[in-house]
């Protein structure tokens, strides 16, 4: 995907980029690749892949109506180079974007880029997402999580809907469908009282099968959860 087949697309989904915003994303892309050579962000450096394959594929909730143009607080779980948030974030400047990441090099990464992109409303932390969610600056804040390609819905789920307020919604972005991980993930859902909403299939305009699944936390949840760092991917509900 060029950079202008990327902005057509955009426009036939009645969002237009500003001059401004579409340096935003090439500057993204030149850091990107220009980081990657010092530490590992992402196999995919190609000018066309990372457009398709990182800002396409991260706006899929912005592009399905999930998260629209409002003041929201938004936290991006794993979030590695800044996928999905970042680029939601570009063209929804109003968006309120906090990243949690286990690997504190990537967290030099996002604060140099949103130094040079010159983003505000964004927060990056260096941590567990076990530890931060039993933060009560952090536990229960949040209208939105999202997870792209982070764990199986059984283990994600404890590790994100304890940051949701209730009636917050999880976001998870998956490369293909999720039946059998809800299926899985049907008992952990119960525990945290939340509740699938939708589950989608897609493709990217190349053909790529995508997954997004929307859950819905019904009620706060119980402070046991999550567990310990560790234990949620060892033990899950």
């Amino acid at each position: 995907m060029k950079p202008e087949e990327f902005y057509t697309a955009l426009e036939a989904a009645n969002i237009s980029l500003t001059d401004q915003q579409k340096q935003q994303f090439h500057r993204y892309f030149e850091l990107l690749v220009e980081w990657n050579q010092k530490i590992n962000l992402t196999a995919i450096t190609d000018l066309e892949e990372v457009y398709l394959k990182h800002f396409y594929d991260s706006i899929a909730p912005i592009l399905q109506g999930h998260i629209k143009n409002e003041d929201i607080r938004l936290l991006d779980i794993g979030a590695g180079a800044g996928f999905p948030s970042l680029p939601m974030k570009i063209i929804y400047p109003n968006l309120d974007v906090t990243i949690i990441d286990s690997l504190n090099k990537r967290i030099n990464f996002l604060n140099l880029l949103a130094e040079e992109l010159g983003l505000d409303k964004v927060h990056f932390y260096h941590g567990r997402a076990e530890d931060f969610a039993q933060d009560k600056l952090f536990r229960a804040q949040f209208d939105m999580v999202t997870a792209r390609a982070v764990a199986r819905m059984q283990v994600l789920s404890e590790l994100t809907i304890p940051y949701l307020k209730v009636n917050g919604r999880l976001i998870a972005l998956k490369a293909s469908n999720a039946g059998d991980e809800l299926l899985e993930a049907k008992n952990a859902l119960t525990l945290l009282f939340a509740k699938v909403l939708e589950n989608v299939d897609y493709n990217l305009p190349n053909g790529d099968p995508r997954n997004l699944t929307i859950v819905d936390k019904k009620k706060e949840t119980p402070n046991k959860y999550p567990r310990k760092a560790g234990l949620p991917n060892k033990r899950p509900l």
